[in-house]
């Protein structure tokens, strides 16, 4: 019989870091991916000479008390490198200005009207200290806390990017404590997971909820603590993969058909190839298609993981000549008015990226699902063209990629699942799983959340 102590569905960033715990924790662990290629958000691959990244992406928190570094720090054996993320940006037809992080740079931030920037500034800081304050505002919408109706359009665009790009969704389902958080006026960690006394959680919960908002109101520019990895997205996957003990056996190309349940407690797996056996089973696939794998789920579970709401990206790479100007700068930048998108030139990091003589840049845009993919790509790819003029004549590769960046956009009532599941011995991981931060940071914080429950539940060792 083919019998392990863990098996992991799905090979993407969570289920290889669950494969790492778990293996580390001395457990003889299966991973099976239905795709030929490991790491699916979190890749690198060759297009005409060019290394792209599986969508533009910013590592986040990897000082102290940030997940990655909790897991590299204690799991990995080889350890990539990250060079500063560099600098926001917003571009308008003047330019490039500094994405603003603090209470003036709200107020002289002359892309938007002089009112409407008083009135950001004003209902950022009641917000932020009525949070301070004991204040959930995780259900209050960044469209409910502002006088939506007496915006310029300019702001209504603004507000609706900058939501769309850290949550998935307009302004009317983002909360305020999200765009709190991806604008880096709220810091997050690991100590919620990982401090068993809840007083002195709480505590230093408090000190820094005080920090925060001296740090607002005093005009003192915010650390983004965001990080690129030197050598691309698949420098974090070969570091994984690296660090795998040989205790670790992967199949790709193998699709789970079902999952086997005996009294509501999960055994094993089905594939094409046969069955597999395992006391412990993690799931890290999208958690909405959890249903279709077990019929032991009750209606109340299926109906909230339907509430799970999803946006999907589609990312342009350009390779261009570098004697295009407009990229001479380390970091990203956003373009807000009509057809919004986060630009980032990536080859800055490492050339090598680029052919010689040659620039490499990704540019994402958050789309309509009910439009083809097509009329998508036509309306993204003439938006560069009108956003950049002349851009056409130094463009050398195109390359296109559509994804769903996060599982589960962090939406007013959106649902986002738990790790434990009504299933016995079935977990889940990934992105739909934590609501903390975005792509990789994000489930490297469902990846801390599972070491948690199996440290309490005794299947590793605390």
């Amino acid at each position: 019989m083919n019998s392990y102590d863990s098996i992991i569905i799905g090979g993407g960033i969570s289920g290889l870091l669950s494969a790492l715990v778990l293996s580390k924790s001395g457990k003889k662990v299966l991973l099976l991916e239905r795709n030929r290629n490991l790491g699916n958000n979190c890749n690198s691959y060759s297009v005409d000479g060019y290394q792209v990244d599986t969508g533009p992406h910013a590592i986040t928190q990897l000082q102290d008390g940030g997940p990655l570094r909790y897991l590299m720090e204690n799991y990995f054996d080889y350890l990539p490198a990250f060079v500063d993320y560099g600098d926001y940006f917003i571009r308008d037809e003047d330019g490039l200005k500094e994405v603003p992080t603090t209470l003036k740079g709200y107020l002289t931030m002359d892309i938007l009207p002089r009112k409407d920037r008083l009135i950001i500034a004003q209902s950022l800081t009641k917000m932020l200290l009525s949070w301070q304050f004991g204040t959930d505002i995780s259900n209050i919408s960044v469209y409910q806390c502002l006088p939506w109706n007496t915006l310029s359009p300019d702001t209504k665009e603004f507000m609706d990017t900058f939501s769309y790009f850290l949550s998935g969704k307009s302004a009317k389902e983002t909360s305020v404590q999200r765009m709190f958080v991806g604008g880096g006026f709220i810091e997050e960690d690991i100590e919620k997971d990982v401090t068993h006394e809840n007083n002195e959680h709480q505590y230093i919960d408090k000190f820094k909820k005080m920090s925060y908002v001296s740090r607002l109101l005093n005009n003192n520019k915010v650390n983004y603590n965001q990080y690129y990895p030197r050598n691309g997205l698949k420098a974090i996957l070969d570091a994984i993969l690296y660090s795998l003990p040989e205790n670790v056996e992967i199949k790709t190309d193998t699709a789970v058909e079902n999952i086997i349940t005996v009294n509501s407690t999960a055994k094993g797996v089905v594939t094409k190839e046969g069955s597999y056996f395992a006391d412990t089973i993690i799931y890290s696939g999208f958690a909405k298609d959890l249903p279709k794998y077990t019929t032991d789920l009750p209606a109340s579970y299926i109906s909230d993981l339907s509430r799970i709401k999803q946006s999907k990206a589609l990312t342009i790479w350009l390779g261009l000549d570098e004697e295009f100007e407009e990229f001479n700068y380390v970091g990203g930048e956003v373009w807000f008015k009509n057809k919004p998108f986060w630009a980032m030139p990536i080859s800055n990091y490492n050339k090598n990226f680029a052919p010689g003589g040659k620039k490499l840049v990704g540019f994402m845009f958050s789309i309509d699902g009910n439009n083809s993919f097509e009329s998508e790509k036509l309306d993204a790819y003439n938006t560069i063209l009108r956003v950049y003029p002349g851009i056409n004549n130094y463009i050398d590769m195109v390359h296109y990629q559509m994804t769903i960046p996060e599982k589960a956009s962090v939406a007013i009532n959106g649902f986002i699942a738990e790790t434990v599941t009504p299933i016995k011995n079935l977990y889940l991981v990934g992105t739909d799983v934590d609501d903390r931060s975005m792509g990789i940071t994000r489930a490297a914080y469902s990846v801390v959340k599972l070491i948690t429950v199996l440290k309490k539940e005794r299947i590793i060792d605390s």
